[in-house]
């Protein structure tokens, strides 16, 4: 594992993607995922109330790739836990954000005690390969149906030209999402919720390729400097 010191940043390494794409894509193709982006960022937070610092949340159970079940009463009883809302298995960014949070913001999670999760749509059996991939050590659960991340206003819906380019490619919303003819997807977002399902820090991404930093995290925890903290 990369400690938190010595790893890039995802802004670093989302940038190299960025240039490698520059070089390799179609100025078609790159457009339309660009478009989107810019798009999701000018309307962000526009239309429906995005989860926020003093919500609360929906108990919630989900099912995660192992077989077991993730319960977020469970995860709060004694303290603080971290949500990772991300897109799916095979997107990109994804595959860069969790191996990244794997090494620069497991490990001071697990040594104080905080639980980490990592949600996505997509059903299970799809799933199982981000977590199986990168050997992540945390639970990656299934929120079926976009259930939760509809409560919570993380969601938005692919613009013309990316589903377009997705169904060009023969791609079925139900595979990222279990969903048929919906293309849904939650914008990538970090919360961390602590006892009685109460929001301490939400951070949401309308850019996939612009996430939160493991030191921002680990700072509103009182992570930071190494301390061990459950005040979040």
């Amino acid at each position: 594992m990369t400690s938190s010191a010595s790893a890039a940043p995802l802004r670093a390494q989302f940038r190299s993607l960025e240039e490698e794409r520059e070089c390799t894509w179609e100025p078609a193709a790159l457009a339309v995922n660009v478009n989107q982006r810019q798009t999701l960022v000018r309307e962000h937070g526009k239309t429906a109330h995005i989860v926020r610092e003093g919500d609360v949340l929906p108990a919630f159970t989900l099912p995660a790739v192992d077989g077991s079940t993730v319960s977020l009463d469970d995860l709060v009883a004694k303290g603080p836990a971290v949500l990772v809302f991300f897109r799916f298995a095979g997107c990109p960014a994804c595959n860069i954000a969790l191996p990244h949070y794997r090494d620069t913001l497991w490990p001071d999670l697990k040594a104080a005690g905080i639980p980490l999760v990592a949600i996505s749509p997509q059903p299970a059996a799809a799933l199982s390969d981000i977590a199986v991939r990168h050997d992540l050590p945390f639970p990656v659960v299934t929120d079926t149906g976009l259930k939760l991340s509809r409560a919570l206003g993380l969601t938005y819906t692919f613009d013309e030209a990316s589903r377009q380019s997705a169904l060009a490619k023969g791609g079925k919303s139900a595979a990222l999402n279990g969903l048929d003819d919906t293309w849904e997807l939650p914008k990538p977002a970090v919360i961390v919720v602590g006892p009685e399902r109460v929001v301490h820090f939400a951070d949401v991404s309308p850019d996939w390729m612009d996430r939160t930093e493991s030191a921002r995290v680990l700072s509103v925890l009182g992570l930071n400097r190494g301390e061990v903290s459950h005040a979040a």
